[in-house]
């Protein structure tokens, strides 16, 4: 198992810690619906550190990031980012990743998900017919998520850079808390606002960065949130976890991740995804919420008023902001459409749920 550079923090701070896509990885501190309404409400952070980084460089870098993923990326001008999919040869995910622009037409930074490191730069690699340069500078790359309302009023003061305006899907370069070369972002994963800092693990500035952040914040009440409250702020937002409502056989299309996926170019599998949009989608993934009084969990099944499979759980909990049981999971068409009524599966028992518009309300 591997650490970041915040392990000895998690674990000072009495983390409950749990493997996590090959990481030592904080859970919980003080408990997740705790956690959830801090970051609901003020302002929370995350040690994010085991996602990856590559770095794509030289004049085709474009051209390869617009083979390989589904959005337009000639469309980002430096300082802005961009959320997109790779997809295999037969129109699957092989991962969602953020695009940033460094540099127009030069540098790219691509951000994957930690579990999918190895895969996703294999991926890239082998379509890197032009010789772009690459490098992985994920196990060298720090990563914290600072989110909620209060978030970039908290960090303003540690920085010159304009963080207060940064708009969604930008970032900027600069000096934080001393340390240079540190990009901002805002490209965050709970619904609630904040931003992201990259910074390379060295000459103690995971350490100087930690301190100053919740020192700057102490007054504010900033708390460490784990990943346990990460995946339920994601959830009330609708948003994927791969692995669990995204893999390498769920296409963008099915995944309701069109919005993503522009024919205006070539790219893996095109036909295949342009055909699903022409002729439809046998099955979809909806957000639903429970009618009747249960927990949907990953893998429960679906079923119709009649008791017929129709599809199966993704993700699913009890909502801490919303105070009812929520759930994603992919079912046939016809059932797709808000208000559907459909039954989740637990233990025996078929629970009404009814299919809702995301992000849950």
């Amino acid at each position: 198992m591997k650490n970041t550079p915040f392990f000895q923090k998690h674990t000072a701070l009495g983390a409950k810690m749990a493997p996590f896509a090959g990481y030592n990885m904080p859970i919980s501190y003080s408990g997740i619906n705790d956690e959830h309404a801090a970051v609901r409400n003020n302002a929370g952070v995350f040690d994010v550190s085991h996602m990856g980084e590559f770095i794509l460089k030289g004049p085709d870098a474009l051209d390869l990031i617009q083979r390989i993923t589904t959005n337009d990326a000639s469309k980002l001008t430096a300082g802005k980012a961009q959320y997109s999919a790779f997809t295999n040869e037969q129109g699957g995910i092989i991962d969602d990743l953020i695009v940033y622009c460094i540099e127009e037409n030069k540098v790219y930074m691509l951000v994957v998900n930690a579990s999918n490191i190895e895969k996703d730069w294999n991926w890239v690699r082998q379509h890197n017919s032009a010789g772009v340069e690459m490098h992985n500078i994920s196990d060298k790359t720090c990563l914290l998520a600072i989110q909620g309302p209060n978030a970039t009023k908290i960090l303003q003061p540690l920085t010159e850079m304009d963080i207060l305006n940064l708009k969604y899907y930008t970032f900027t370069k600069g000096t934080f808390a001393g340390v240079e070369n540190v990009l901002v972002s805002a490209t965050g994963y709970t619904g609630s606002g904040g931003v992201e800092i990259y910074f390379e693990d060295s000459n103690g500035a995971a350490d100087k960065i930690w301190e100053a952040i919740f020192d700057a914040g102490k007054a504010a009440g900033i708390k460490p949130i784990g990943l346990g409250a990460r995946d339920t702020l994601r959830l009330e937002m609708g948003y994927c976890l791969y692995g669990n409502d995204i893999d390498d056989t769920t296409s963008p299309l099915e995944a309701g991740l069109g919005w993503i996926t522009k024919f205006t170019k070539d790219f893996t599998a095109r036909n295949i995804i342009e055909a699903q949009k022409e002729n439809g989608v046998k099955r979809k993934l909806v957000g639903f919420e429970m009618v009747d009084k249960g927990i949907p969990r990953h893998d429960y099944l679906i079923a119709d008023e009649a008791g017929n499979i129709i599809g199966k759980v993704t993700s699913g909990t009890q909502a801490p902001s919303l105070q009812k049981a929520i759930g994603l999971g992919y079912v046939t068409s016809p059932f797709a459409h808000p208000d559907s009524e459909i039954y989740i599966q637990v233990r025996d028992k078929n629970l009404k749920a009814k299919v809702v518009k995301l992000p849950f309300q």
